[in-house]
């Protein structure tokens, strides 16, 4: 049993190698420079750019759904601003109506009614369609932006050879649990050490879905490819982040990170949705890598070595953990090469976060590794073998709403004349459902058509 001991032995050791080659760059080049703060390098040149915000929701929370567009609402970005809330055929419509009316009477704020659900991305794409600013910010449902985030980003989108941008993600509910906390330093990590060095050439490798800015302009060329994706011949429609931002990229623009644009996000509270996230974030990766491998030779060399880090370092270290376990199960010895290599990286690590975010909290992450090592390796794998599975896993299936006639029907806000001025709640919601049934605003059949 020797060979056991030798394969985990070597498989470390070469993880280790990667790994510590791999961070050591990311950390070198994750550091901030004079250019990581749009708001301190830029001015506006005028006019200002427009802005279109779009908000696809689906089931979503009404007490989180109203923070979202109330942190949208309360932005304060001195040029136009419009936003378009998509909901894709929820199922609890009659909750989030005291939402949307809310809102009815803000002159930025634009309703898009599908009848049906048909997935984020064609919810996006309806409201992309529909809209006409010069940038387009995509916000989760669930996500809430501090008070300058449209600025900032659309800061950063001066520069014409840029196509999209992505701002820092935190976990709105980090303090409700140890899996919050543990996520919350996750996205710190994703965003401060490799979405930074990233970005230090250029090249975020994925804008991430709840806060993400792109030139409409570019946008507009690549939304036939973005709408249909396929994966070995069969729709695929999740991972719209990451698949959109290497379109960019593919297409010769650059992909940028702001770390002072601060958007919060709702995450995972619990092991199986957590589980069932990283399962859909995995194929997406993996599926996206293959696109990805035809862009590295125009890109710096440390994107290369950034993506072989993120997909060989994960099976050097599934070889050495499979290993170890069947070293103690067929000779009840210890791998205790294997377990000092791991522990010995994961202190190093989280010593140089807590270290770079002056955070103790940082120290903690190491109770991370023994999820990733028997959790999150195993479904990697099995992300891996099960590629052309499109199911969202988080999504309950798709149900009919009825109220909206049509395919989907487009509500603008509507003006605030004096005899809607004493409206109640229920009379908004009434004159909206009679918009939907009389009104030429029905979208196009093929906006809304199932996948």
């Amino acid at each position: 049993m020797d060979l056991l001991n030798t394969i985990g032995i070597g498989a470390v050791s070469c993880y280790a190698l990667l790994s510590t080659a791999y961070k050591s760059m990311q950390t070198l080049y994750a550091r901030p420079t004079d250019l990581s703060s749009a708001s301190e390098d830029f001015v506006f040149h005028a006019p200002l750019p427009s802005v279109d915000v779009i908000v696809p929701c689906y089931n979503e929370d009404p007490g989180t759904f109203s923070e979202c567009l109330a942190s949208i609402a309360n932005q304060d970005y001195a040029g136009k601003l419009r936003v378009y809330v998509v909901d894709d055929g929820s199922a609890n419509r009659e909750k989030l109506a005291p939402v949307h009316d809310a809102y009815a009477r803000d002159p930025r704020f634009n309703f898009i009614l599908l009848r049906e659900n048909v997935g984020k991305r064609k919810a996006q794409i309806a409201a992309i369609r529909r809209s006409s600013g010069d940038l387009v910010l995509n916000v989760d449902s669930d996500s809430t932006l501090a008070s300058d985030v449209v600025t900032k980003l659309a800061l950063k989108m001066q520069n014409p050879e840029i196509g999209a941008a992505m701002g820092q993600l935190t976990a709105s509910n980090r303090n409700d649990t140890w899996l919050t906390r543990l996520i919350d330093m996750e996205y710190w990590l994703a965003c401060n050490e490799e979405r930074a060095a990233q970005a230090r050439f250029g090249a975020v490798m994925c804008c991430c879905g709840p806060c993400a800015m792109y030139r409409r302009s570019a946008l507009l060329l690549l939304l036939d490819q973005y709408e249909s994706q396929f994966f070995w011949g069969k729709p695929s429609d999740f991972g719209e982040d990451r698949h959109l931002t290497i379109l960019m990229l593919k297409a010769g623009f650059r992909t940028e990170y702001v770390p002072d644009a601060i958007a919060a996000t709702v995450v995972p509270d619990r092991m199986g949705p957590y589980l069932r996230q990283q399962l859909r974030w995995a194929r997406s990766t993996f599926r996206d890598t293959f696109l990805a491998l035809r862009l590295l030779p125009g890109l710096d060399r440390y994107i290369t070595l950034d993506v072989v880090g993120q997909n060989l370092g994960p099976l050097l270290l599934a070889f050495a953990v499979l290993a170890g376990v069947a070293q103690v199960a067929l000779t009840a010895t210890v791998p205790l090469w294997t377990i000092m290599m791991i522990a010995a990286m994961t202190m190093i690590r989280c010593s140089v976060a807590a270290f770079r975010a002056r955070q103790l909290r940082f120290l903690a992450f190491s109770l991370h590794t023994p999820i990733n090592l028997f959790f999150l390796l195993p479904l990697k794998a099995y992300a891996l073998c099960t590629l052309t599975n499109s199911d969202w896993l988080s999504r309950s299936a798709p149900q009919n709403v009825t109220g909206a006639g049509g395919e989907g029907v487009f509500v603008p806000c509507p003006t605030c004349g004096s005899s809607a001025t004493g409206a109640s709640g229920n009379a908004t919601t009434l004159r909206r459902l009679s918009l939907a049934r009389d009104s030429a605003t029905v979208a196009p059949a093929g906006v809304c058509s199932d996948d």
